[in-house]
């Protein structure tokens, strides 16, 4: 391992999904920007995303019912004033990326517009078919590749973020290919690193996502929020051999219908808006009417609609279909619900900002408060281009006003909601988990997560979690290589989402248990979990336990 000399720019962006790239490229204006990411430039959850973006421009929509769409989805847990940016700001943010090149699909002239589940109209529009996250990262990535104001280092891994004081000022970062070490310094560091699939075994999500920037963010002593609340996708490839390639929510939208192994329709009877209703009830209802009658999966059913329609509007679904041996057009689709997007994550005000001056947080990677505890289908590219546009409006003003910049983050509960419950999270000590803690590897921890912090949960579940996680974290290599800086990350996810879990005595959105399956009004609250490790003298939380029991 070598150590490379420290490099400055003006804003270092950790990250290459489409928040990263559109935030790099808006904030290039002002300054050089660096961008790492420790893959290729297309490797992120962005380029996998299929069903496209939802924003209001027909003109029988508005941003009003939007808003109204997202809030109910969001099962009372939204911070509406950042809902409400998402849907007015979201048309003038989707004609930019019309502006900068990316096309998407038409109808007799006008942008095709389908509808996604719980969204009352037609606003979701898409690229390519189903392929519009690729579409839009080819488009935002050509233009940052061909920026001289932006660089970009591939292969490059955040191990650490550097910290002065109460201050993030730059970042440590791993050449994975050399094993070089290198820290970068900048007057803005802006994580974008997207989800954390990778914690659970039944995931839609590609091998990157591994939940770093939230860990990095964690252990520099910035607040989570949400963390509790991630999101199962009711529809991924359920063929043995296959990986959970997602199913598009829009299939679904464009009339899939959801049958047992009898070939019995069944989301009706679980709820009024069948196959269209939120995703956290469609998933839940499928694991429900699995148990019910021991089928091994679900079948999404559209062999009632156009082949060639259906073929032309679904390319990549039918491709990967085909290349497993499903004929969509003479037999349903084997589904089940798998991990796909993290709804909690790094907390930031509405402009992107982090409780640690110096650090921003945008995409998948940061808990902005517009999902909720059950994103909105489709609201999550939306978030992306809308709250890093944010963030670099906001590097702007303090180029400007550069005596402003005292500490950023001052967040009051959302409103209508109650006061947050802050948790303040000790380090893991040496006794933690002893009792029967399995060996440690990637597929252990990912098996243990699916099924004690998965689409169930009840409080011994969650306690075996956190506590077996505890024991790994002290157990983890320090070699600096890419394995050991994400297994790491994802370890500590796991316990935090154990710790944050067990603490919600409800079921709410994405987060079911079964010892306490109603939703309770009492806990129409963020809990918002801060390093104990970092936190300063003064600062009133809860304290818990490491084990929780």
């Amino acid at each position: 391992m070598r150590s490379g000399h420290v490099k400055n720019f003006n804003v270092i962006v950790v990250g290459s999904g489409l928040s990263g790239l559109y935030g790099a490229l808006l904030a290039s204006r002002h300054g050089d920007v660096l961008v790492l990411t420790k893959a290729r430039l297309e490797d992120c959850n962005t380029f996998h995303a299929q069903g496209g973006i939802a924003v209001a421009l027909a003109s029988t929509d508005s941003p009003d019912l939007h808003f109204r769409d997202t809030i109910e989805a969001g099962a009372g847990l939204c911070d509406s004033l950042a809902v409400r940016i998402l849907v007015e700001d979201g048309p003038r943010r989707v004609r930019d990326l019309i502006d900068r090149g990316v096309r998407f699909d038409r109808e007799d002239g006008q942008i095709a517009l389908t509808r996604e589940a719980a969204h009352s109209q037609p606003r979701v529009l898409h690229a390519g078919g189903d392929a519009t996250g690729a579409s839009i990262e080819a488009t935002i990535a050509e233009q940052v590749q061909s920026s001289p104001r932006v660089t970009v280092h591939e292969n490059c891994l955040v191990r650490d973020l550097l910290v002065d004081g109460d201050r993030v000022v730059g970042v440590e970062a791993l050449d994975c290919a050399t094993g070089e070490l290198t820290r970068y310094t900048a007057s803005a560091i802006v994580l974008a690193t997207g989800g954390a699939g990778q914690l659970f075994s039944q995931t839609t999500n590609p091998d990157v996502a591994t939940g770093d920037g939230i860990a990095l963010a964690f252990r520099a002593g910035a607040e989570l929020a949400d963390v509790e609340f991630f999101q199962f996708h009711p529809t991924a490839l359920a063929v043995p051999g296959a990986p959970r390639f997602l199913i598009s929510e829009a299939v679904r939208g464009e009339g899939g219908i959801l049958r047992n192994g009898a070939g019995e329709r069944f989301m009706p009877g679980y709820d009024e808006r069948a196959e269209l209703a939120p995703r956290d009830v469609v998933a839940r209802s499928i694991m429900f009417e699995i148990q019910r009658t021991g089928d091994p999966c679900a079948y999404l059913d559209v062999t009632h609609l156009d082949p060639s329609r259906f073929r032309e509007r679904f390319p990549t679904i039918s491709r990967v279909c085909q290349k497993y041996g499903v004929d969509v057009a003479r037999q349903p689709i084997p589904v089940t619900p798998a991990a796909h997007y993290f709804m909690g994550g790094i907390r930031t005000n509405l402009w992107g900002e982090t409780s640690l001056p110096g650090l921003y947080a945008c995409g998948e990677c940061a808990c902005t408060g517009v999902h909720g505890a059950n994103r909105l289908a489709s609201n999550s590219l939306l978030e992306t281009i809308v709250f890093s546009a944010r963030v670099a409006e906001r590097l702007l003003d303090r180029e400007r006003n550069p005596n402003s910049d005292g500490n950023p983050l001052a967040i009051q509960p959302a409103p209508g909601l109650l006061e947050d419950l802050r948790v303040v999270v000790p380090s893991p000590s040496d006794s933690d988990g002893n009792f029967d803690a399995p060996a440690f590897s990637i597929d252990a921890l990912r098996d243990l997560t699916w099924k004690l912090g998965g689409l169930s949960r009840n409080a011994a579940g969650l306690a075996r979690l956190e506590s077996i996680a505890a024991n790994w974290q002290n157990r983890m290599s320090s070699e600096p290589v890419r394995s050991n800086v994400e297994m790491r990350n994802l370890t500590q996810l796991a316990r935090l989402l154990a710790l944050a879990g067990v603490r919600r005595e409800e079921s709410r959105g994405a987060h079911y248990r079964t010892d306490f399956p109603r939703t309770d009004p009492q806990w129409r609250r963020r809990i918002v979990l801060v390093n104990g490790k970092r936190t300063t003298q003064g600062v009133t939380s809860e304290r818990i336990r490491s084990s929780v029991g």
